[in-house]
């Protein structure tokens, strides 16, 4: 029988790792213990990512970025009766905020609680339509009153969904946090094994965990003026569009377990795109493309615009139910596109620099 899959225990230290934007501290402790060993240079910066960089005076300079921030939810109130009320941090589907367990992050530790809401039984016809508004829905955590609420969490604390990573069958896993636990570990994955490997490299690397992507790419746009590179690979989770009530003719054709997804548009670089094409065929590596006619939804959009502008790619991992508690990945594909990034980084020769 062939061995059970193992996944890294990187990334499952990633995965189980609680980050909300803003509040990434166990996502930051996470990427600190594995990369920095294997840096040159390692810096962390006022909006909290993290910079690890190798071979520093390396032409081209290759900024590898991975967002590390994930969903989450902020206390906001507490009214008299100890129920706790929130606002979101990222996009959330609000029909599937309610009857959840979540984790509170407080200066004492954690604090375990439910996201509430008026049961079916005691709604009418009407009401049972509706998707509740936020300030409709409540995190009870078991207090008795206000006084007792505010003694165990305080206004402004982060919550996730208590939904762990587990290993579904073979190499496809659920996580509340594949986005964009998976593109951390990559660029962070991708420098150590740029570190360990024989063949020396050519250009300066640098690869970001970026913070605060959820709210608008926001630790990628400072990364990309401090480090200034003349050459970056975003990396994200991407729709797999191989699942039931899924339109391909609006979203496109791609499938867990087909590999890396390459983007193709405006926000792409045409000479990134044609290395990161040749890279993936040289190594014979399954891929997939998709087309994206604006900026992208992703770290690529700050990075682009990075100072004088940047050459920019983007390279995702197919992920099915994305901004759900239970995202779905084939941990193969992630494993496709470290390679993918390992090998583009020693392609690179002195003076590319991406100009078309």
């Amino acid at each position: 029988m062939p061995k059970p899959y193992a996944a890294p225990a990187f990334l499952t230290e990633l995965l189980h790792a609680r980050s909300p934007s803003g509040a990434e501290f166990e996502a930051q402790a996470v990427f600190d213990r594995h990369v920095q060993p294997a840096a040159d240079a390692y810096a962390k910066d006022a909006l909290g990512n993290r910079l690890a960089t190798l071979n520093p005076a390396g032409d081209p300079v290759l900024l590898l970025a991975g967002h590390m921030d994930e969903l989450g939810l902020i206390i906001t109130y507490v009214n008299k009766d100890g129920f706790i009320y929130f606002d979101t941090i990222g996009g959330h589907d609000r029909s599937i905020i309610s009857g959840r367990r979540v984790v509170i992050q407080t200066a004492a530790g954690p604090v375990k609680g439910v996201t509430g809401k008026r049961a079916i039984h005691l709604m009418d016809e009407e009401d049972r339509k509706k998707v509740p508004k936020i300030h409709e829905i409540w995190i009870d955590i078991g207090a008795s009153s206000k006084k007792e609420a505010l003694a165990r969490v305080s206004i402004g604390d982060t919550a996730t969904y208590d939904s762990d990573f587990e290993l579904l069958h073979g190499s496809i896993g659920a996580a509340r946090a594949f986005d964009n636990k998976v593109g951390a570990y990559i660029v962070g994955e991708t420098l150590i094994r740029l570190a360990a490997a024989r063949k020396k490299i050519t250009a300066q690397v640098v690869a970001v965990a970026t913070a605060q992507e959820e709210i608008g790419t926001r630790g990628a746009t400072t990364a990309a003026y401090a480090v200034n590179p003349h050459l970056a690979l975003a990396v994200d989770v991407g729709h797999a569009t191989d699942h039931p009530d899924c339109d391909q003719r609006r979203f496109g054709e791609t499938k867990l377990g087909g590999g890396p997804i390459i983007c193709r548009g405006p926000n792409i670089n045409p000479w990134i795109y044609t290395r990161l094409i040749q890279t993936a065929k040289k190594l014979q590596l399954p891929h997939q493309l998709d087309a994206d006619p604006r900026p992208t939804g992703t770290d690529a959009r700050a990075l682009q615009m990075g100072r004088g502008g940047v050459a920019t790619g983007l390279v995702s991992v197919p992920l099915r139910y994305m901004h759900t508690p239970s995202e779905v990945v084939d941990l193969a594909d992630v494993e496709a596109c470290v390679q993918l990034f390992v090998a583009f980084a020693q392609s690179l020769k002195k003076g590319e620099h991406g100009h078309w």
